[in-house]
């Protein structure tokens, strides 16, 4: 069977490259370079609920685009972060760096500044045909954040953010009419400095694990059933080897994400060194989402560059892809639940390669 996967860059000229992946002859091959604005590389993009749309954080703006097949991928639109006039700046820092769309009704898609200028979140509304339509809500985090990852519940009913320069973990609760959002709480990461980057949660509801991107480690959380809010087990796993000296200034934990049967959690690292390599874990849960044990900590191929991203099969776990912008690679995996393997890589030597790999089919 062949699948089409998608994978954007960190730096201009802007471009979605579409892979095609043979599980059965392990070939792994570009099959198109699709040309988007220069100045909007995406540097995190997802499906809609249809995959029928790509969105993506680029750069100084929150872009569309209509995909009408693996290769066959429309610039729909674009449209500029307006919680700040500071931060659609060239002369500012702040850039378009994570989105996440519903899978439920209305379908708002919502997106996360970073860097400076960054105590909001954008939340656009869209078309007929999914595309951004406008910006219908700018809600607030803090005065200090710079959110990374978002998460749903399995419900849809709320929503957590990682932000890292707050280091605190962000739950909004979303109206289910306009998919607007309303604050209901923030908690503290475990140690000062931890600077929480990306949250994954369980189809339980009941366990939320949080990445520390300086923590270099995995925390786990209940979700308080009440509340809604995430309570700490005091529970953490590394995500690199508790012997390394330096860690926060050698080390950043990068994303984690669940397998499709949520059997297993895969975590990864980076090194702020090419001379290093990053690491990947994965973790075997038990039905409820509770971590039964690490199953390894394994290095990675290089220091994983801006990206080092896990994007695990949404349809089965026996494959999962690697991407690096070191040296502008994409690589998959395979993976029986104990044991992965490495089956393919595919470089691309332009500027950025290697953010998040989206699979299309």
């Amino acid at each position: 069977m062949i699948h089409h996967l998608m994978v954007g860059t960190w730096t201009p000229p802007g471009a979605i490259f579409t892979f095609a992946f043979d599980d059965e002859t392990f070939v792994l091959s570009l099959v198109k370079r699709t040309e988007i604005p220069w100045n909007e590389p995406i540097s995190w993009m997802t499906f809609d609920h249809k995959r029928k749309n790509i969105y993506g954080a680029g750069l100084k703006k929150w872009s569309s685009y209509a995909v009408n097949g693996p290769v066959d991928i429309v610039h729909t639109g674009s449209h500029p972060m307006s919680h700040d006039p500071k931060a659609a700046s060239p002369d500012t820092k702040t850039r378009a760096i994570f989105v996440l769309a519903a899978r439920k009704p209305p379908f708002n898609v919502y997106g996360n500044p970073f860097y400076d200028n960054a105590g909001f979140g954008n939340v656009f509304s869209v078309d007929k045909s999914g595309g951004l339509e406008r910006n219908v809500q700018n809600y607030e985090y803090g005065p200090t954040s710079a959110i990374h990852g978002m998460v749903f519940d399995p419900e849809e009913e709320y929503i957590y953010s990682a932000d890292m320069w707050g280091n605190k973990i962000w739950t909004h609760k979303k109206d289910p009419i306009t998919g607007h959002l309303s604050t209901v709480g923030a908690v503290e990461a475990p140690d000062i400095g931890d600077h929480p980057r990306w949250v994954e949660i369980h189809p339980s509801g009941k366990y939320l694990y949080a990445l520390m991107e300086a923590g270099n480690n995995l925390a786990v959380y209940v979700i308080d059933q009440d509340t809604h809010l995430p309570v700490f087990t005091h529970v953490t796993y590394p995500l690199i080897p508790p012997t390394i000296e330096n860690d926060k200034k050698m080390y950043r934990a990068d994303v984690v994400f669940l397998s499709s049967s949520a059997k297993t959690l895969f975590a990864t690292s980076r090194a702020n060194s090419f001379h290093l390599t990053g690491y990947i874990s994965a973790f075997r849960l038990n039905d409820v989402g509770a971590i039964e044990q690490q199953l390894c900590l394994s290095p990675t191929p290089t220091s994983g560059g801006h990206s080092n991203a896990v994007s695990p099969c949404p349809w089965s776990d026996e494959w999962f892809a690697l991407t690096d912008d070191q040296d502008g690679g994409i690589e998959m995996y395979r993976w029986d639940g104990k044991w992965m393997a490495r089956v393919a890589r595919c470089e691309v030597k332009e500027p950025g390669f290697g953010m998040n790999a989206i699979w299309y089919n």
